[in-house]
């Protein structure tokens, strides 16, 4: 077997963990154009250097048919890797020559990517040279290099890994949804920006890995996107949104992740809030049929739940959070009522995130009365605390 493993831009703190892993389980290797700094590197952490296998690195690298059918004729039977700058993917132009080359002479092949050598050459000739002011107009290529220069010079952003940074990626979601909700044109151009950091980070990290790099996530997605969309991209016909979902239904069950699931309702992050997993579950469900005829028949299932509901707190007996019945009933409640949002196009999230945010308005407003009276609302009884709330109600709607 040969194996194709990226080098990154030639420094040995830029070689990937999976490229140094690859190289290290074959033991044996050709570098082509390597820096001396890195083959010694490469052979102090065990893989041997076969100095002798490639005539004109140059030559070899661009694609030279001669050079490359050379190559790939003096390769025993003994597994070898085959070391190039940057990734194989993008910086080796005699690739498809030699993948021919192996194919003809049935040798199997693997090719580990590795980072690109345009990421970081910058940096890595002149370290001390900062990228163009911020009042300039950066590129797409300039975030990913402004984001592998946080990677190798910052020791907080060196530290992270994918578990270490969900926490941000679900914080910087939600600020781009409150931004959303504001109208705040401002703020959702830069929550954006937020979020789309923690795309690239995530494919740095995996990039130095050499598990993928954030060209591969594009090439999914733009992919997935026109496979999904053959009424757009092909000549599937629709006549309406619903068989826009049928297709995407269909379609999505026909990809491999959708092979090993039991359920129509596997998929569903089980991380999701409560309401918008319901929300989605009750969804995925509606479109087998299996679904309220119209939204009076949910409200009479909320009815009924709600008399399930109090029947079951007439006779709990003890601490009321402490009965499984209690608890059981409540969430059959709030299960019907998400159900109803649904069947009225409602996003049950969002109109409980409104609802939270016009009780925070109104209860402020409430506070700030009765500071200016010199008053706690602690202080005030249940008639003045209604009294408060009925003039939050029409000064703070």
């Amino acid at each position: 077997m040969l194996r194709i493993v990226g080098l990154g831009p030639g420094d040995p703190d830029l070689l990937t963990l999976g490229s140094l892993a690859a190289l290290r389980a074959i033991g044996r290797a050709v570098t082509v154009l390597a820096p001396p700094e890195l083959v010694l590197f490469l052979e102090r952490e065990g893989v041997r250097i076969e100095r002798d296998l490639v005539r004109d690195p140059q030559l070899f690298l661009r694609g030279s048919s001669e050079l490359v059918d050379e190559f790939a004729g003096r390769l025993d039977e003994r597994d070898l890797g085959l070391g190039v700058l940057g990734n194989p993917l993008s910086d080796f132009a005699g690739l498809p020559i030699l993948l021919r080359a192996l194919e003809a002479r049935r040798i199997p092949v693997q090719i580990v990517p590795g980072m690109p050598r345009a990421t970081l050459q910058a940096a890595i000739a002149m370290p001390l040279v900062p990228l163009p002011p911020g009042s300039a107009r950066h590129t797409w290529d300039d975030l990913v290099e402004v984001m592998a220069r946080l990677r190798r010079s910052c020791p907080w952003d060196r530290e992270q890994t994918h578990r270490s940074l969900v926490p941000y990626l679900i914080e910087e979601t939600y600020e781009l949804v409150e931004a959303i909700e504001k109208d705040d044109e401002a703020s959702l151009c830069e929550e954006l920006g937020d979020l789309l950091l923690q795309v690239v980070f995530h494919a740095q990290l995996a990039t130095e890995a050499g598990r993928f790099s954030i060209a591969d996530v594009i090439d999914g997605l733009s992919n997935k996107m026109i496979r999904r969309h053959p009424h757009v991209f092909g000549d599937r016909a629709v006549a309406g949104v619903a068989d826009v979902w049928q297709n995407w239904e269909a379609l999505k069950s026909q990809e491999a992740a959708a092979q090993t699931r039991e359920s129509r309702l596997d998929g569903i992050p089980a991380g999701l809030g409560a309401l918008q997993r319901a929300q989605k579950m009750q969804d995925k469900a509606s479109r087998v049929g299996f679904d309220w005829p119209d939204a009076r028949a949910v409200t009479e299932k909320i009815a009924e739940e709600l008399a399930e509901l109090a029947a079951a707190q007439r006779e709990s007996t003890g601490k009321p959070s402490d009965d499984p019945r209690l608890r059981e009933e409540l969430g059959d409640v709030l299960f019907s009522v998400v159900n109803f949002a649904r069947t009225l196009g409602i996003d049950a999230e969002s109109a409980l995130r409104q609802a939270n945010e016009k009780f925070y308005r109104r209860f402020t407003y409430m506070e700030r009365r009765a500071i200016a009276e010199g008053r706690a609302l602690s202080d005030l009884s249940l008639d003045e605390l209604e009294e408060l709330w009925q003039l939050a109600k029409l000064e703070a709607a």
